[in-house]
Order: structure tokens, then sequence, then C-alpha cells
């Protein structure tokens, strides 16, 4: 890349070591201007002091802005409505947080008159490719820079190193070197001590959810109301969608619910363990399947449940805003329009039960279910159905 065609820079930035070492970085390799963007997805801290920093750093604009309910409603409600889960066990909390900052990113830059947009993500991992696919596709022309691409650290070791050197405050450590990203959905861990598979996690590590030994002797029961697939209400209060996730992530979190300690596979290849937190996204995605149960009919339930591995992989490897995904959208979201209803939801020592689930379009009639007497079934009929099922098993002999 031409670095005297490069004259202002949009950066992701959040206060972290990658994108505070980043913003000396840019200035003293591109010779340009760097303007900060934080976006508050509710990483549970205070956000002002980054503009201090930032500006302090090097930076000389910085925007901070609330995306809690577009967050929510606009991308993990969506992708709840899909019961999206990466490799059967990863909900896609930052998966699903890039393609958010991204859009908000490529705005500034036009408002800001900016030709580059940059992040801070490794050349190893799977936001690189989250982000630049969202820039390429929201403005084929801008230019990117990804600094881990380019840069003489090769480790976050030196990275830290490198901010002691120019007074740039981090909080990362050579004790606690871990990659962390935090939102409303969840919190990952990944690097330090965990980069051995074998390692068990630092108990001190957690910060959303208590561990199971401290969490309450008595369970905790809770109801969350759903409408067209997504959640309305806890405990008949109705919230705005950021405020439902916050609480549920409060309830969760005092009894151990959702976390997850998983080797999955990255887009570019290389195998990596994470660990997570998603106590609010945990509760939800079992209560969503529970009130799906009963107002969701079998076949159209079993269409969308071979739909499930596709969507996931297109949130995690970034494809957001490919027309692959929003064809699916359109799909699972005409599945949803049933999806009404209360689960109600028993929490103890790291356990989501669902106990109870009632639709006033709930297509489970007790009638046809039980198994005492009834007039609407004739046991009779299921003789002539097994055999017209089994003629192509027979024949086949």
């Amino acid at each position: 890349m031409d670095k005297e065609k490069i004259k202002k820079v949009v950066l992701a930035y959040s206060g972290g070591l990658d994108t505070s070492v980043a913003i000396k970085w840019l200035k003293e390799n591109y010779n340009c201007e760097v303007i900060a963007f934080a976006a508050d997805l509710g990483q549970g801290e205070e956000l002002t002091p980054l503009r201090k920093k930032a500006l302090k750093t090097g930076a000389s604009k910085i925007y901070i802005q609330d995306l809690k309910e577009e967050f929510v409603s606009d991308f993990i409600f969506p992708m709840l409505r899909a019961n999206a889960v990466y490799e059967g066990t990863y909900l896609l909390g930052t998966s699903i947080a890039r393609p958010l900052i991204a859009k908000h990113q490529i705005e500034i830059a036009k408002k800001e008159g900016a030709d580059t947009v940059a992040h801070g993500a490794t050349g190893k991992g799977n936001d690189q490719v989250r982000f630049e696919l969202t820039y390429m596709t929201l403005n084929p022309r801008i230019k990117i820079i990804a600094p881990w691409r380019e840069w003489h650290f090769k480790s976050r070791q030196e990275l830290i190193d490198y901010a002691m050197e120019h007074h740039i405050p981090v909080t990362a450590t050579k004790a606690k070197p871990y990659s962390t990203d935090r939102n409303l959905f969840h919190i990952s861990y990944e690097g330090g001590i965990l980069e051995d598979p074998w390692s068990e996690p630092p108990a001190d590590m957690y910060t959303m959810s208590l561990p199971v030994e401290k969490a309450p002797d008595k369970p905790a029961y809770i109801e969350i109301t759903f409408k067209s697939g997504n959640p309305v209400a806890i405990n008949n209060k109705k919230l705005s969608p950021a405020k439902l996730l916050a609480e549920l992530n409060q309830i969760g979190g005092k009894n151990g619910v959702g976390r997850v300690d998983m080797v999955e596979n990255r887009y570019v290849g290389i195998k990596s363990r994470g660990v997570y937190e998603t106590p609010g996204g945990t509760i939800l995605h079992t209560a969503h399947r529970a009130v799906e149960s009963i107002t969701m009919d079998r076949e159209v339930l079993h269409l969308r449940e071979s739909l499930i591995p596709r969507y996931a992989e297109l949130v995690y490897y970034g494809y957001w805003f490919s027309p692959e995904r929003e064809m699916l959208q359109k799909a699972i979201d005409e599945s949803q329009k049933n999806i009404t209803g209360t689960v109600r939801l028993k929490l103890y020592k790291g356990n989501c039960y669902v106990v109870g689930r009632k639709s006033p379009v709930s297509l489970y009639k007790s009638e046809l279910a039980t198994f005492e007497e009834d007039t609407v079934y004739d046991q009779k009929d299921a003789e002539g159905f097994i055999k017209l099922n089994a003629l192509r098993l027979k024949i086949k002999k």
C-alpha cells in the first residue's frame, strides 16, 4: 500500500492493548491523522476515559457511540431467532459484534472524509475477516490497514513492552496476557495459559458469572415471554432488548449459568481454545427453543434445524451482510411469526432447566398427547400408517 496516499484513518478502538498501540504505530508509520471509534456494546465499563486516553495517545478525535439497543435488536435477536450456535457450542458473542462495529466505522469514515479504516485484529484470527468483509461490502473503495499484518511485533508481550516504553496505559500484563472481548452478549478469553487446552482456566479470570461452588443453594425461577420469536418480558415486566439482556446476564451470572470452554475451528484453519461467559444468551437460547417446541410446525422446525449450522457458519466467518445470510434470515423470520408464548425456567448451580411453557397459539393438544382415554385419536389408524411407511423397506429385500 502506498503510504503517501493514506491521509486519514478511522480506527476501531477499544482502548485495549492492540488498538492503544495501533494509534501510535499508525501515526509513526503512515504519518496520517487517526480518528478513533469506540462502540459501546455494553462492555460493562465506563468508556468516557477512552476519550482522554485516545487523544493523549495521538488520535485527533474520538467517536464514542452507544449502540447497545441496535446491537441487541438488529444483530443478537435475529441470530437468536435462528438458534445460531457454532460447532454446537459457541453462541457467537464476538462474531456478531464485528459487523455492527464495522458498519458504523464506515459511516464515520464517510462523515469525516477518511480514505482508510483500520482494526486491531491479528492476522491469525477471525476478526480480521469479519471486519474487512463488512468494510468491502459497505464501501468497496475504502482502503484497509491491519497493523498486526504489517508491524514488527511478534507477540502480545512485545506490544506490552512497546506500550510501556511509550507511556501508553494498558490493562494487559505479562501475568495476565489474555485477549478479551466483552459486550452485552458475552465475554471471551484467549491467550496466556489458555493456549494449553489441558490447563483449567484460572478461577479469578471470570467476570460475568459466579463459579457453581459459590452460586446460591436455592434455585431461581424466572419466566420469559416471547413475541414472534423475540423475548419481550421477564416475569411479565416488559423491557427494551438491551435492558432485557442485561437483566438476564445478572440473573444468569449469579447462578453460574453460561460458561463454555471449547476448542474451535477458526476460519483461517487454526484450532483455537476459547473460554466464554454468556449467561443471558444461554438462558435465551434455552427459552427460545422451549417456546418453539409448542408453537412451531414439525416440518418447519426440522427444516430450520438443518439451516442452523450454515447460518452459524456465516456469522462466525463474517458474512453478516452477505446475500445468503439475508436470504436465510428471511426464511427463518417467516418461521418465527407464530413463536409467541411464555417459558418458565429453573436456574441452579450453572444449569438452566425448562420447567414450563405455554402459548396462546400452542400446537400442543393434551387431548391428543394423553395416555389416558380419549375420543379424538383412533389408535388402530396407526397400523396402516406403519405398513405404508414400511412398504419400501419390505420390497427392497
